[in-house]
């Protein structure tokens, strides 16, 4: 079983990455989907989607929850049946859940790609990262800042927020693995805690409301 890594945070909130490595006949096993899941499985053309999607079941198995326990509201956004916090991601062979019995969380990971140098301006004030030694410091850097964004989308949950205008994340240096955000969005402020990892290639960042 390939559990990569499992974090908790808090006493209310933990995390596990799975590296998905089994085949798709392999993560079937033992996974019985709801009709809703089923469908979603079924229309997916991409074998490694379906793959990650199967390995997602397996996570929520860590923490004794089935398929049928995970719920999605009109826009998409994941829960739990019990009340319980959920967040999902996944990219190429890694995916990843984080749950709280509390807070709203969000999670993403993210490959470390030159693409991101590309679209920076999209989604932040590239000039702030010139400073950085090398390339690779900064694509390192922008993806955690990406990664950071997409949490927070993710918990904030609502159209027309925009990663560039209203979201916000403070300067931090890799060493701390952590850092913080705000949301500015239609005259409300809200500020999360945000942590990271990088792992492989990859970056994995989770957000939590600042208490």
């Amino acid at each position: 079983m390939p559990l990569h890594k499992t974090i908790t945070v808090n006493k209310d909130t933990s995390i596990a990455i799975w590296k998905v490595e089994e085949s798709e006949d392999e993560l079937s096993n033992g996974i019985t989907l709801s009709q809703h899941c089923q469908l979603r499985y079924d229309g997916m053309k991409s074998e490694m989607h379906r793959r990650a999607f199967l390995s997602v079941r397996h996570l929520l198995a860590l923490f004794n929850y089935v398929d049928s326990d995970l719920i999605y509201n009109e826009s998409g956004k994941p829960h739990l049946k019990d009340g319980h916090l959920i967040s999902i991601t996944h990219s190429h062979n890694f995916t990843a859940i984080i749950i709280s019995k509390k807070e709203e969380v969000g999670i993403d990971i993210e490959m470390q790609r030159d693409k991101i140098l590309r679209i920076a301006h999209k989604f932040t004030p590239f000039e702030e990262y010139r400073t950085l030694a090398n390339t690779e410091a900064i694509i390192r850097k922008l993806t955690i800042v990406w990664g950071a964004k997409e949490s927070l989308y993710k918990i904030y949950g609502q159209k027309g927020l925009s990663f560039l205008h209203h979201i916000n994340v403070f300067d931090f240096s890799f060493s701390e693995k952590k850092t913080i955000a705000e949301i500015v969005y239609q005259g409300a402020i809200s500020n999360y805690d945000i942590s990271f990892l990088e792992f492989e290639g990859f970056t994995c960042v989770y957000a939590l409301l600042k208490k």
